[in-house]
């Protein structure tokens, strides 16, 4: 498990769980669409929209798409449970990712553009440091 805590953009996040749950069969035309974002239940790992205004699109497996406008938070678990992060709004489509991600996790929100490739780079060097000196 590594702890995140990243400043990232709304859209960034959302790409994130776009790519750690549905891009395979969510719809393009959703995909394209800034305003779409995908929800699930808590029992299959529960992902949750907190916003101003949000209407349900469709659900497709275990997937509800809604459209939100004014995003003021998104809590993401993950079906295994390894994976635990909110996006906080800070100002309008601005915010900061926190909690705890698996390596899985770890690619798609490089992927999503929530942490680089550099950061990532940088974290398992400090991790190799941390090791050796364990050692």
């Amino acid at each position: 498990m590594v702890a995140i805590d990243a400043s990232a953009s709304l859209e960034s996040f959302r790409r994130f769980v776009i790519a750690s749950t549905c891009s395979s069969y969510m719809p393009r035309s959703y995909i394209e669409d800034p305003e779409v974002f995908p929800e699930r239940e808590e029992s299959l790992g529960s992902i949750y929209v907190e916003a101003a205004d949000k209407v349900t699109l469709k659900k497709i497996r275990d997937i509800t798409f809604v459209n939100a406008r004014d995003v003021l938070g998104i809590i993401y678990n993950s079906k295994s449970g390894n994976t635990t992060l909110k996006w906080r709004q800070l100002r309008r489509r601005g915010g900061k990712v926190t909690g705890e991600a698996s390596s899985n996790s770890l690619v798609n929100l490089a992927e999503g553009g929530v942490i680089t490739p550099e950061w990532v780079d940088s974290y398992l060097k400090k991790k190799n440091m941390e090791n050796t000196n364990a050692v």
